[in-house]
């Protein structure tokens, strides 16, 4: 019986990590087609965006099985309801993505990023994709010191999200004010994908330690605001 627990638990963190995989893709579309003016692309993205919505059904209803069914204790109870925890976050992630392939899709044929500050867009989509494929390897591993180096790069979103509002909100702008609404609302859809991915260490610290993220002897991590 504990046997096809473990089996079942085992898959379970297989469908968190394939849909993080999901989530990366989710998001490196939506930039492309954003950076691109693509109108495809963004229809591509929105469409893997409404896909993770069916596996966090399936992930949903599989730890929800585990709780009712298999009666778990201790550190298995653990990895079940941080399971859970972490569908939303993964979840949120593709609601993310799909924000920004929106506003591609909604500025097309026109682009939603001006040429003045698409090297920074493109930089935060490049740290977006790269916190995704970490958080991934994360769920495959369960490796607390990994997990805890999702902060660090968050440091990266950070940087860049405030030297976009810095351009949007300088002197110079000379884009209009339609711009301005559509990049404020660009770099808040990538910043909260990154903390998001933090979330994902965050909960993997917790799930792979039993300790706290804060507590834990090797995490720089701190909370989500």
């Amino acid at each position: 019986m504990r046997t096809r627990f473990h089996e079942e638990l085992d898959q379970l963190a297989a469908q968190l990590q394939a849909m993080c995989q999901r989530d990366r893709t989710a998001v490196a579309t939506a930039t492309n087609a954003l950076l691109r003016a693509d109108l495809e692309l963004a229809e591509q993205a929105i469409d893997i965006c409404r896909d993770l919505d069916a596996q966090r059904d399936d992930c949903e209803h599989g730890a929800v099985t585990l709780l009712a069914l298999q009666a778990p204790v201790a550190g298995e109870l653990r990895q079940v309801v941080t399971a859970i925890q972490l569908v939303g976050d993964l979840a949120r992630m593709g609601v993310l993505s799909e924000h920004i392939a929106n506003i591609a899709r909604r500025r097309h044929p026109d682009f939603a990023v001006p040429e003045s500050v698409r090297p920074i867009v493109a930089r935060m989509g490049a740290a977006a994709i790269a916190m995704a494929t970490s958080a991934a390897a994360v769920l495959g591993s369960g490796d607390p010191g990994d997990a805890a180096a999702l902060d660090s790069q968050d440091d990266t979103m950070d940087r860049l999200h405030h030297d976009l509002m810095a351009a949007v909100l300088g002197a110079d702008w000379a884009d209009g004010t339609t711009t301005a609404v559509d990049l404020t609302l660009l770099g808040r859809y990538y910043e909260r994908f990154a903390d998001h991915a933090v979330q994902v260490g965050r909960r993997t610290i917790f799930m792979a330690t039993g300790e706290l993220p804060d507590d834990w002897p090797n995490s720089a991590t701190t909370p989500e605001n």
